[in-house]
């Protein structure tokens, strides 16, 4: 299948409905880490499998065999976009349950194997089932974790790394890009170093799929999570790298589905929904690369410029191109999305599956963020649907916010005076 040519610029979904009326006729929707738009392409094929195309894929008449030959089209399109063979790939229902997958999976094929690695910045739904695994409990294996530090740009130690791994290592889970900083690890450099000491390497690649270029064909991993929910398809479909000839353990049973490697009925509609996903997805590549990294930068730019004591956490250099994490020092995070919401903008103190929490990000914990800092730390992820406008909007808003919250803390007064 040949590689789609690029395109310079997406049309944009139908905009919402601002929630507060009177100041903004849409949505300025930043929190595309958190999830993105479906795209209307994507809403659109769907449909077929909601309307006539109804039949179970597993039937062997016609009308299933149908639907089933929709499915493995699907899987070539997603497998095309990771440089993957399809028969490498297991559909489930979100990153989550690919990363739980993942890593029971390695635990139950090297019984005799006790030891996880991963890092302190992983997102919950590694970083809380390698905690679980650790923690000991009657009628369950225990498991040593470990959990590599980061140093302030949020940056992994490659010597740390093959440091800690040894005869006891069952797994090595690292995600590729972080979610509330953007940095992206040396996963290939990561999955050399588990492959000469014969561990399983596994990615979280949530965050990088769709993004950032990738050829599985030529890497060191040996599983990978993706979802489709953070490249415009809808919430409720992901998809398991397991490399050909790697053992694997189902995590859910059931029926034949997914070449015994995952039971459970196949969602066709979300199936069809990623399938076109990453074809669009291929096709805008060079627009991730390009125009929406420049809008980040221009919004970086212009904030840093209009909120004095602002400061980027992490690594600038080696990040995904749509995200910034700035830290707006002496403000509570929470007021700042409050007042951005007033202005129908969206963005994020950090991974949704976090939200609500009164604690600092672990993210920012572990990078050495100053406490201060820490709490009026806010994530940007922008999309392909982004545009100057949007931008220009938040820079201008955004600046007399923190002026303002900054004035009614007296923290903050305090500071805002010893700095005159």
């Amino acid at each position: 299948m040949p590689r789609p040519p690029a395109v310079a610029r997406v049309a944009p979904p139908a905009p919402l409905p601002c929630m507060k009326e009177g100041i903004m006729d849409k949505v300025i929707y930043l929190d595309n880490n958190a999830t993105t738009a479906v795209a209307p392409e994507v809403r659109d094929a769907m449909e077929p499998f909601l309307r006539e195309l109804y039949g179970n894929p597993s039937s062997i008449h016609t009308f299933g065999g149908r639907v089933a030959h929709y499915v493995e089209e699907a899987r070539e399109r997603v497998a095309h976009l990771l440089g993957a063979d399809p028969s490498e790939l297991i559909f489930t229902s979100c990153g989550t349950e690919s990363d739980n997958a993942a890593i029971r999976s390695a635990l139950a094929t090297s019984p005799e194997r006790h030891h996880i690695v991963t890092t302190r910045v992983e997102h919950p739904a590694v970083r809380n089932l390698c905690q679980l695994l650790a923690t000991p409990a009657p009628g369950r294996a225990h498991y040593r974790l470990t959990e590599l530090p980061v140093d302030a740009k949020g940056m992994l130690d490659l010597g740390e790394v093959d440091r800690v791994i040894d005869d006891d290592t069952a797994v090595v889970s690292v995600m590729w890009a972080n979610n509330e900083t953007g940095v992206v690890f040396p996963i290939e450099e990561i999955g050399a170093l588990c492959r000469k000491r014969g561990v399983l390497f596994h990615t979280d690649a949530v965050q990088v799929v769709g993004k950032m270029p990738i050829n599985l064909a030529r890497m060191p991993v040996d599983m990978l999570s993706l979802s489709g929910h953070k490249l415009h398809a809808p919430k409720g479909i992901g998809v398991l790298y397991v490399r050909r000839g790697t053992r694997f353990s189902p995590f859910i049973m059931g029926g034949h589905q997914e070449h015994n490697r995952r039971g459970g009925t196949e969602s066709v509609p979300l199936v069809a929904a990623l399938g076109k996903a990453a074809e669009l997805a291929e096709k805008n590549m060079a627009v991730e690369q390009t125009r929406v990294g420049a809008l980040r930068d221009r919004l970086e730019k212009g904030l840093l410029a209009g909120a004095p004591s602002a400061m980027v956490n992490g690594d600038r250099e080696h990040r995904l191109p749509n995200t910034t994490n700035i830290s707006f020092e002496f403000v509570e995070g929470e007021a700042i999305l409050l007042m951005l919401d007033q202005f129908g903008i969206c963005a994020s103190s950090g991974s949704a599956c976090t939200s609500g929490s009164l604690e600092p990000s672990h993210v920012m914990r572990a990078m050495g963020v100053p406490f201060t800092a820490a709490h009026g730390s806010i994530r940007f992820s922008l999309s392909v649907y982004n545009t100057e406008e949007e931008i220009d909007r938040v820079i201008e808003v955004l600046p007399p916010i923190i002026r303002r919250l900054r004035e009614i803390s007296p923290f903050g007064r305090e500071k805002l005076a010893a700095a005159k």
